[in-house]
């Protein structure tokens, strides 16, 4: 079963490799996504795959790299529609977020 979730990692989580070794973790287990640091000084992982996998990178942020000290994380489903299934073909790291707000 597919499944598609956004999460947010607080704690020492920028400027210790979070990001990459997030998008190497996700890639090994052939999940789609993005990571991208906030202005907050959270991270936020999009993720979609099957569950078990998707699952088991949870587990990984929980922890996250040597470097970092994870806090909390939040995990919140999100709706997959077909277009956005179609959109990415790996898992990326994006820029920093301008803005942590919704327009």
């Amino acid at each position: 079963m597919i499944m598609n979730k956004q999460i947010f990692v607080t704690g020492q989580v920028q400027g210790v490799f979070f990001r990459d070794s997030t998008r190497q973790k996700a890639t090994a287990l052939k999940l789609l996504g993005m990571v991208r640091n906030l202005l907050d000084g959270r991270v936020e992982v999009q993720v979609t795959g099957e569950s078990a996998d998707v699952q088991t990178l949870i587990k990984w942020l929980e922890i996250g790299p040597k470097l970092a000290k994870v806090s909390t994380i939040e995990v919140i489903d999100l709706v997959l529609t077909a277009m956005e299934n179609q959109q990415s073909t790996e898992f990326e790291i994006w820029p920093t977020a301008i803005s942590t707000k919704p327009k």
